[in-house]
């Protein structure tokens, strides 16, 4: 009984460890924060999460994208702003919001940078969706849904650190300090908000 028991909480862990941080996050500007960026880069991606669950962990997901329709413009999103289609903002439901992430369309292999400043799309299936001029960026209006990956290059952490994420091994250095910009100041006026 006792090695079952065991099994049976070693593969409890197999499953779980995956949605898990398993050490500290490194803040972006520690020695050693690139090294951890390629290393969840040589991660699998995560399939699609259920609402609910905000992925600290910096690790690439793999999904389908969306965008947002016509009617979406100018409403408040989840971070309070109002959502402007021409801007290079996204939904995502597990993302903290406030990161900033590496968008590409595998069907074609083009890549859009956004913010996160929203949650949804609450489809299953889909990992975020995209402002109208992400969208086009990424050549995905004529389809509505394409396949992408989402590589997170800067994450908020629940300290108020700012971490690097999959998306930021293979970005320039000044993409990662543009990054680790936008991300601290989407939630300076956010500091008591979700991260």
């Amino acid at each position: 009984m006792n090695g079952w028991r065991a099994a049976t909480a070693a593969g409890w862990i197999c499953v779980l460890l995956p949605y898990s941080t398993v050490a500290a996050p490194l803040p972006a500007d520690a020695p050693g924060a690139k090294q951890e960026a390629e290393r969840l880069d040589q991660l699998p991606p995560l399939p699609p999460a259920p609402a609910g669950h905000i992925d600290h962990s910096g690790r690439t997901q793999a999904g389908r994208a969306s965008y947002y329709a016509d009617s979406f413009a100018n409403r408040k999103m989840a971070n309070g702003q109002r959502m402007n289609p021409n801007a290079n903002v996204a939904a995502s439901k597990t993302l903290p919001l406030g990161s900033v992430a590496k968008v590409t369309n595998l069907r074609n292999g083009k890549t859009a940078t956004v913010k996160i400043e929203d949650r949804g799309p609450y489809v299953d299936g889909r990992v975020v969706d995209l402002a109208p001029k992400v969208a086009n960026q990424l050549d995905l209006t004529h389809q509505g849904v394409a396949p992408v990956v989402v590589k997170p290059v800067t994450l908020p952490q629940p300290d108020g650190q700012v971490k690097l994420g999959a998306g930021a091994a293979d970005a320039s250095p000044q993409e990662v300090q543009q990054a680790i910009e936008a991300t601290r100041q989407l939630i300076a006026p956010n500091e008591t908000a979700e991260k």
